[in-house]
C-alpha cells in the first residue's frame, strides 16, 4: 500500500524544481535521534514504505519511531514508445520533495549504536545522502 493524500485539488503537478535549504523540520522535534539529508532530492512513497517496514521489523515493537516527511507531489509518466505532445501522462507515482538539512526519520526509546546502526540500513533505501544526528543535551 504507497502513501498518498486522500483528496487533491489537482490531479496533476508541474515538476518545479528541488533546490535550497529546509527551514521547517531541520531540527529533531520528537526522537532523540534522526536521519537528516545532506541534499535536495524526491523520495517516493515506496521508498519512504521500504524503510517503514526495515525500521518496525528492526525494533520489534521497542521505541518510538516518527516519520516526519509525506509524499504530497504527484509524478507523472508518458508510456513508453509514445510520440511527442497529447498533453501530459498518467500518473505514475507520488514523491516528497526533500531539501538538505530535513529530518526525515526520528526514533527514541533505544541506545544510540542501536539507533545509529538502524538509521544506517534505513539510509542505504534512500535516494538522498543522509546523515545520523542527536539532540544536543542541554548542561
Amino acid at each position: 500500500m504507497a502513501l498518498m493524500p486522500k483528496r487533491v485539488k489537482y490531479r496533476k503537478a508541474q515538476k518545479g524544481k528541488c533546490r535550497g535549504i529546509a527551514c521547517s523540520g531541520a531540527k529533531l522535534s520528537f526522537g532523540e535521534y534522526g536521519l537528516k539529508a545532506l541534499d535536495n532530492g524526491l523520495v517516493r512513497s515506496n521508498h519512504i514504505e521500504a524503510c517503514r517496514v526495515a525500521m518496525v521489523r528492526k525494533l520489534r515493537g521497542a521505541g518510538k519511531l516518527w516519520i516526519n516527511i509525506f509524499p504530497h507531489k504527484p509524478v507523472t509518466k508518458k508510456p513508453a514508445e509514445t510520440r511527442m505532445g497529447k498533453g501530459k501522462g498518467d500518473l505514475d507515482h507520488w514523491v516528497a520533495v526533500i531539501k538538505r538539512g530535513r529530518v526525515i526519520f526520528e526514533i527514541s526509546g533505544v541506545p544510540e549504536d542501536f539507533a545509529k546502526s538502524l538509521l544506517r540500513l534505513v539510509a542505504f533505501k534512500l535516494p538522498v545522502k543522509t546523515k545520523f544526528v542527536t539532540r544536543s543535551k542541554k548542561v
